[in-house]
């Protein structure tokens, strides 16, 4: 009886390999959204046979350079974070892609990082419904407050002014 070798990124549960490949058929740029222990980092990717290529990727450290304060893997954080890559891939010229949440389930704070990447202007099909509420995305539930909108005009004028 032969042994079949199990690819390493399926054992840690990292890759699903059958949902990647429709998706690369598609030709469709790609939103990742990772949310760690303190940070949010979304990237736009455009997927090649010799390897994804990244067109613009946001971290939420930026926003302590723009006045933020408390967490930055928070709702309204994931938002702002998504709102500036989706502003830095419209300045590359990507107009149009999907989500791709590979083996990971799809949160409250990964909506809200899409509902960003989608108020900067890209298109991508989802159902308004997964979209947390405006007073989430805000902050308006958290102990420390930042003032969302503030710093998404920050966003605009700086993505303007590069």
């Amino acid at each position: 009886m032969a042994y079949a070798k199990i690819l390493r990124r399926i054992r840690e549960q990292k890759t699903n390999y059958n949902r990647r490949k429709r998706m690369l058929m598609g030709h469709r740029d790609f939103i990742t959204v990772q949310i760690s222990n303190e940070n949010t980092q979304v990237q736009i990717i455009h997927p090649e046979l010799a390897g994804d290529k990244v067109i613009s990727s946001a971290h939420s450290r930026f926003l302590i350079e723009r006045g933020w304060k408390g967490s930055r893997k928070s709702i309204p954080a994931a938002y702002l974070t998504g709102y500036f890559a989706g502003k830095k891939a419209l300045e590359k010229g990507t107009n149009s892609a999907i989500m791709y949440s590979g083996k990971r389930q799809y949160t409250q704070r990964m909506a809200a990082a899409l509902k960003g990447v989608i108020d900067a202007g890209l298109e991508i099909p989802a159902d308004q419904e997964t979209f947390p509420a405006d007073d989430r995305i805000n902050g308006d539930h958290l102990k420390v407050k930042n003032d969302v909108k503030n710093i998404k005009s920050t966003i605009d004028t700086g993505a303007k002014s590069k």
